[in-house]
């Protein structure tokens, strides 16, 4: 059973892959073409940056691997400073910001995982922000009085 579901999960986050690879493409075309200005272009910003940012915030969660020891000391050629951790251990628990250090002076988190979660969330709240913007247009029907169409084969 938990093969049959480790499978499926593994089915989902490739799927999700897929589909943001394709939402990727999308953006930078909609960007040429003007599609931005509709609410799927906006939809599929909320879907890689959501996307980016749980990537990017497990890459960091999982830096230390199962052994935080040995992934200093045999990958990192570190020294892993049990004092040191046992003292900041509120801090090593925290989802965020990230933090999983060997030592006073190295942490096993790439330095870019915590601003790239940062930038994710807010681009993920623009968009998000925007999609409401334009739900709120369509109740209250304060579109428009002559809409720009789009080219032909356009979403």
């Amino acid at each position: 059973m938990k093969d049959a579901g480790a499978l499926a999960v593994g089915a989902t986050l490739v799927v999700w892959l897929l589909w943001n690879a394709w939402n990727l493409l999308r953006i930078v075309l909609g960007l040429r073409d003007g599609a931005w200005r509709r609410p799927m272009w906006w939809t599929r910003v909320c879907s890689v940056s959501l996307f980016v940012g749980c990537a990017s915030w497990v890459r960091g969660a999982l830096s230390g691997g199962l052994d935080v020891g040995e992934s200093c000391a045999y990958l990192h050629h570190q020294h892993y400073d049990q004092d040191y951790r046992s003292s900041h251990a509120e801090e090593l628990d925290r989802l965020f910001p990230l933090s999983n250090k060997c030592n006073a002076d190295y942490d096993l988190v790439p330095a870019w995982v915590n601003p790239a979660v940062v930038v994710c969330a807010a681009v993920f709240l623009v968009a998000a922000a925007v999609l409401v913007r334009f739900g709120v247009a369509r109740l209250t029907g304060s579109r428009r009085s002559t809409p720009r169409p789009l080219p032909a084969g356009k979403e």
